[in-house]
């Protein structure tokens, strides 16, 4: 027995289901919602709603957007000849922020991990693929984060790009194994694209 009404402790179940947030983090998020002015938590829910309906995946690069294709792959004055393959929607705000490259992006929302059943075509690998096969692509760098999940998922993708006529390199220095791509600072991610490497 807890003490928390129904109720409240629904709410602090789904709120802990949040990344990176706790039960503690729960109860401080959830009592303060429910002790600001009701107009503060209404606009929450109104905003996250909205933004249900309104995101949706861009039909390019996986990011998300509320346009049908993304500013950036609508923007002619990327190198369409680069593609960076990143797990996540952030990792690109992290890249961008370098103002070091210039070409296209592709999201995999993840990375392989069979033991939760996330296998290659959760990650849309097959819709990169036929991304890359249209010839204007002449190399492919592989900047997921340097952890088990993130290598093997790497490895992957090399061997299936292998023998397809393209580049394709690894992010490199500065990374350090197993951190995550979101919590890496943009001049290290800068000299980690500098210093990316062909993948064997």
């Amino acid at each position: 027995m807890n003490g928390f009404s129904p109720a409240l402790e629904r709410l602090l179940t789904e709120l802990s289901r949040l990344p990176g947030i706790g039960r503690k983090s729960a109860q401080r998020i959830g009592f303060y919602l429910l002790k600001a002015d009701p107009e503060r938590s209404e606009e929450l829910a109104r905003v996250i709603l909205e933004a249900r309906r309104s995101v949706r995946f861009c039909d390019q690069c996986r990011t998300l957007t509320t346009e049908t294709t993304c500013e950036i792959c609508r923007d002619d004055n990327r190198d369409r000849s680069l593609i960076c393959v990143v797990e996540e929607p952030f990792n690109i705000i992290a890249i961008e922020k370098t103002r070091l490259y210039h070409g296209l992006y592709y999201v995999l929302h993840g990375n392989l991990s069979p033991v939760n059943g996330i296998g290659p075509d959760e990650l849309h690998i097959p819709d990169l693929l036929r991304r890359v096969a249209d010839g204007q692509v002449r190399e492919v760098i592989l900047a997921t984060s340097p952890t088990t999940e993130g290598n093997a998922t790497a490895h992957f993708i090399s061997d299936q790009l292998r023998n397809r006529g393209l580049r394709v390199t690894r992010i490199a220095l500065g990374l350090p194994v197993g951190a995550d791509m979101d919590y890496v600072d943009a001049l290290t991610i800068a000299r980690s694209i500098e210093g990316r490497r062909d993948v064997d």
